[in-house]
């Protein structure tokens, strides 16, 4: 399925073909009109030490730059969430 295809872009680094803006994917969005996009944050901190914002760019404007994911991606058919600090993958725990 086509989804799969989609949700495989979590974790990944990618870069941004129209201004390179460069970042992971932390998330995907399916929406009503049928636009599929990937909310992708920089990889570094800000000067502050906190997590700097990133940009919801449509998935055909993306180009992967790694292919290894940033972090184990979370297996969405158990229905799991977070129970430590490296996400849903680690320590998962039931709903």
């Amino acid at each position: 399925m086509l989804v799969d295809k989609h949700l495989d872009l979590l974790g990944l680094e990618v870069a941004d073909k129209t201004t390179d803006f460069k970042g992971i994917v932390i998330s995907i969005c399916f929406d009503l009109y049928g636009c599929i996009q990937a909310d992708v944050r920089p990889k570094k901190l800000n000067k502050e030490g906190s997590v700097q914002n990133g940009y919801w760019l449509d998935i055909n404007r993306l180009k992967i730059i790694n292919k290894k994911p940033a972090m184990e991606r979370p297996n969405y058919n158990y229905g799991h969430i977070a129970d430590g600090n490296q996400g849903a993958a680690d320590k998962p725990r039931k709903i």
